[in-house]
């Protein structure tokens, strides 16, 4: 078995290569859609399908990596991940983005990113540090954000998009070595692991909390592929220029970094359903006062500064509940499935936002169903029962 310091340290640099390209994707929209003739619609439709498919192959990832180990799984994903950037770099129509932005990258990032790390981090931390070691890898997406999106910025300016996307390939393919301190599948002494997978799918699917689980990180994709695909564009709208769209998300992951350390503590510490439900209705009300007060790039920064803090910090919180209820075994499959749900909100924070502002020639509803949805969240999280499932209480 590796040492568990080594493990959360090479899952939290996969993490913040793999999610810290993906936070780039938003960058490129301006200059690729003119460069291919396609509206907005049109390009979100593409980053709409890696978010769908990134979440619809997590469960069966998940559960190839609950069997296999998380090794093998990141290192082929590695490979495909960088084979979707150096393809979008070469294609010259939308349906060739569709392709590899959407459906190549979308299945890469479901073995590269949070559901197969965390399922390794999980069967190597004790239970009571888990929450805190899930901040860490958290964190790291963050980190990737913050760093990698100006450098994605940089060269899109310097090269244009198509060897931005070449380079941001090349450091995805760092991944594929970095699987090595990830790889083998740690064995749990849990009395849990004597249940079977079908087992665990239906002890979860009878679960109340776990639904409610799915409704919340719904809620989460939604907020996070819109704002990281239309933000920049939003800004650039305004007048504020891409530049400032770019500091945005930066601005995003830097606080990201102490949000999701600092809701990775409170998860070993306090009830990660009142948290969540705290954070949703932070998100509400950082949205709203951002669209009452005056558009300045000062805004638009602290905007990003307060959703950054706020931005990932349910991955932790979600991920230990799901652990903290049907225990660790079936970790990476019982969570992919949750993230399926948040996917799908991607989908549609990525896709129909783009779709209302190509009818419309404006964002207002897409913020509008901004608030909305971060209030229902805020509710649905208080009545889930958090207390570990009845075969758990028993062993």
């Amino acid at each position: 078995m590796k040492k568990p310091w080594v493990v959360i340290a090479c899952g939290a640099m996969i993490v913040t290569l793999g999610m810290g390209v993906r936070q780039s994707f938003g960058l490129f929209l301006p200059q690729m859609s003119v460069a291919l003739d396609m509206g907005r619609e049109s390009f979100g439709l593409a980053i709409a399908i890696s978010n769908l498919l990134f979440g619809l192959a997590q469960p069966f990832v998940g559960a190839m990596a609950d069997k296999h180990g998380a090794g093998r799984i990141v290192a082929a994903g590695a490979i495909l991940y960088a084979a979707g950037l150096g393809g979008a770099a070469m294609v010259g129509d939308a349906i060739g983005i569709h392709l590899t932005f959407g459906i190549m990258v979308g299945i890469a990032l479901s073995a590269t990113t949070f559901v197969v790390i965390l399922g390794a981090v999980g069967r190597v931390v004790p239970a009571e540090r888990r929450g805190l070691a899930f901040g860490i890898v958290t964190a790291g997406g963050s980190l990737g954000q913050f760093l990698v999106v100006p450098g994605a910025q940089l060269l899109l300016g310097e090269f244009g998009y198509r060897l931005a996307l070449i380079a941001l390939a090349g450091m995805v393919a760092i991944i594929a070595v970095l699987a090595i301190g990830v790889a083998g599948r740690p064995v749990s002494a849990e009395v849990q692991q004597r249940q079977s997978l079908g087992e665990a799918l239906s002890e979860a699917a009878r679960h109340r909390g776990y639904w409610l689980l799915n409704a919340g990180f719904f809620v989460c994709g939604f907020h996070v592929a819109f704002i990281a695909t239309h933000f920049p564009a939003y800004l650039d709208d305004r007048g504020l220029g891409l530049a400032i769209g770019a500091s945005a998300l930066a601005l995003i992951g830097l606080f990201n970094i102490f949000g999701s350390y600092a809701f990775g503590l409170s998860a070993d510490r306090w009830r990660k359903k009142y948290v969540l439900s705290g954070i949703y209705a932070g998100r509400a009300m950082v949205i709203a006062l951002f669209l009452a007060l005056p558009l300045s790039p000062v805004s638009a920064l602290v905007f990003a500064s307060a959703m950054g803090f706020l931005w990932l910090g349910t991955v932790p919180l979600t991920s230990g509940l799901v652990g903290q209820m049907f225990g660790i075994r079936y970790l990476s499959t019982l969570y992919g499935i949750v993230f399926l749900s948040h996917q799908v909100g991607s989908f549609f924070g990525a896709w129909a936002a783009g779709l209302v502002y190509d009818r419309s020639g404006s964002y207002d509803l897409a913020w509008a169903a901004s608030i909305l949805l971060a209030v229902a969240a805020a509710v649905i999280h208080l009545p889930i029962r958090d207390t570990p499932a009845a075969r758990l209480q028993a062993a």
